[in-house]
């Protein structure tokens, strides 16, 4: 089997950390291409990687010797990025959130049906240890009728993690769009998703500008959230977690609790009703602290893909999970429940 090439358009802090790396690693795919507007630091990152150095996405896409690529990109190019790759005929790997609107998430999935290519968006906590085996334990029926839940997603903010501290991206309104909902947030709206198996049919929210000073976009949101078949729970996303990461998820049911990331020792926890207590030592959750587990699993599962395996995370199901979002956003400007 003949190597997948690859080319990864942006080169921050996400593609240096986690694309970057995974590529890397993996024996079935070779890095051939970077691109980034800053040309010293595609230099230094093709050097690294043994690849070539672009400054122009559209030469990049355009290349005969590139199979798929990875956008890592602020939000207002995840869009215009993919479907130029896609018109291309690559298979893309877009960060999240997709996108900045219903619109452009519809023509990316468009692109990529017209176009025959894979269209994957980079929502790694599904392939969080605990959470797939959060799945199972539901769809097994061990824990019953699901009644409730409440996620959280929080740090101190992107300028511990951007490669442009302060001054990243992540606080232009114009380059990001939304603030925490869409870094953190979407996150938890998919794993939501993928964990209990439905689709949210009303959100509300409340979204506010707190912590960061000079800038336009969210900073805490607290949404209430409900399903198809009723359940109904509370996700939020913040950057204003000053002394320590909050990833955790609870959920509650008719013969007991899971928690998931909410223990230091044990990633996931079965409080049943009984009064049995069962704890999994799982591997952790992927994480930007020192010594932290780094693995995204989203590489592997992209290259997958394009050998023939299922597309774990489509360009639809990046949509439904950017609707929530975008749904959250409608709820605090109208200041009412919003019906997806």
């Amino acid at each position: 089997m003949s190597k997948i090439r690859i080319g990864v358009i942006g080169c921050g802090s996400i593609a240096q950390k986690r694309h970057l790396p995974e590529y890397a690693a993996n024996e079935n795919c070779e890095i051939v291409a970077v691109c980034d507007v800053v040309e010293e630091r595609v230099n230094e990152v093709a050097s690294q990687y043994n690849a070539k150095a672009y400054t122009n996405y559209e030469e990049l896409v355009a290349s005969n010797e590139i199979d798929a690529v990875s956008v890592c990109l602020p939000n207002h190019l995840h869009a215009p990025v993919s479907i130029a790759a896609l018109n291309q005929g690559k298979h893309v790997l877009c960060e999240k959130p997709m996108a900045t609107s219903q619109e452009e998430a519809d023509a990316m999935i468009a692109s990529a049906e017209k176009s025959g290519k894979q269209l994957m968006i980079a929502h790694n906590q599904r392939f969080v240890a605990s959470h797939a085996k959060a799945k199972k334990i539901i769809e097994n029926g061990e824990l019953g009728k699901i009644y409730s839940f409440r996620t959280a997603f929080g740090h101190g903010g992107p300028e511990g993690w951007s490669i442009d501290g302060r001054e990243s991206w992540f606080f232009n309104k114009e380059e990001a769009f939304i603030g925490a909902m869409g870094d953190l947030g979407v996150h938890k709206s998919d794993l939501m998703r993928y964990i209990l198996g439905e689709e949210f049919v009303e959100v509300g929210a409340m979204v506010e500008t707190k912590a960061k000073e000079d800038t336009q976009v969210d900073d805490n949101a607290v949404c209430i959230v409900k399903t198809a078949s009723g359940i109904i729970g509370t996700l939020t996303a913040s950057w204003s977690y000053v002394s320590a990461q909050d990833n955790s998820t609870v959920i509650y049911g008719e013969n007991g609790i899971i928690r998931l990331e909410d223990d230091p020792n044990f990633s996931l926890i079965v409080q049943f009703k009984n009064g049995e207590t069962v704890k999994y030592e799982l591997q952790g959750i992927q994480t930007n602290d020192e010594g932290g587990q780094t693995t995204s699993h989203v590489i592997d599962n992209f290259i997958e893909c394009l050998n023939g395996a299922d597309n774990p995370i489509s360009g639809e199901e990046g949509m439904k999970s950017l609707a929530v979002i975008l749904a959250a956003l409608e709820s605090q400007q109208t200041k009412k429940i919003v019906t997806l």
